[in-house]
């Protein structure tokens, strides 16, 4: 892609966000795909995503406290879980429309990257670190504010958190316990495969498999929920 035509992509994306990053190449790194890094000797957006993540939980968790304050600590976890989970980061994603900016190497891009809610995700996630860096924690609220709170407050985001499911099942036993393990990794770093078991105690219930481990293990907790009912 030529560098003038992508700077000028990158101004209209912070126009659409309103923010104004005083190192636009933080905004490059949030949508450089490890797949494009490697083919072209950069840095991925991977500690970004690293960051993103954490600041993501951080901010989430506020909102929640503020707008939830008769609920107890299992309900606003549960909350936090829908709300943070590859699937509602993807919808956000999809609606800043990042698959029309995302740098992919050749072989993401031939296997249809710019679509995957994976990738999609990890970019936002990115995208937050990227911003928390530049901007600082206040634009992070704006920026979920404006995009990710009437979902948290009108509950509208599907998803079912399998594995808060279990964890409650096998509470109702306290001398269960329930560990994931990661069984094998396999594919390129730019389109990784993770399959995970689920053991209650040391009794395997269940396998996933996901493009995260955090997708493979709602899968196999999936299986396990399957099993026991």
């Amino acid at each position: 892609m030529d560098k003038n035509n992508y700077l000028q992509k990158l101004k209209e994306f912070e126009n659409k966000i309103n923010v104004k990053f005083n190192n636009i190449g933080l905004l490059k790194q949030a949508f450089t795909h490890s797949s494009y890094a490697n083919e072209n000797d950069l840095c991925s957006n991977e500690r970004l995503e690293f960051l993103g993540d954490a600041v993501l939980e951080i901010v989430v968790s506020d909102f929640l406290y503020q707008i939830y304050p008769l609920k107890d600590e299992g309900y606003l976890t549960k909350k936090r879980a829908k709300n943070v989970c590859e699937s509602a980061l993807c919808k956000v994603a999809k609606e800043l429309d990042l698959g029309a900016i995302l740098l992919l190497g050749r072989g993401e891009e031939s296997s249809a990257g710019r679509k995957k809610c994976s990738t999609l995700s990890d970019a936002f996630e990115a995208l937050l670190g990227a911003i928390y860096l530049d901007q600082g924690l206040a634009t992070i609220f704006e920026i979920l504010e404006k995009y990710l709170v009437d979902e948290i407050v009108n509950d509208s985001l599907i998803f079912e958190d399998y594995k808060s499911s279990l964890q409650e099942f096998v509470q109702a036993d306290k001398k269960r316990s329930i560990t994931y393990k990661l069984i094998k990794n396999e594919g390129p770093a730019h389109d990784r495969t993770f399959t995970i078991s689920v053991y209650m105690d040391n009794i395997k219930m269940g396998i996933g498999v996901g493009k995260t481990k955090k997708e493979a293990e709602q899968n196999a907790a999936k299986e396990a929920l399957n099993k026991l009912a």
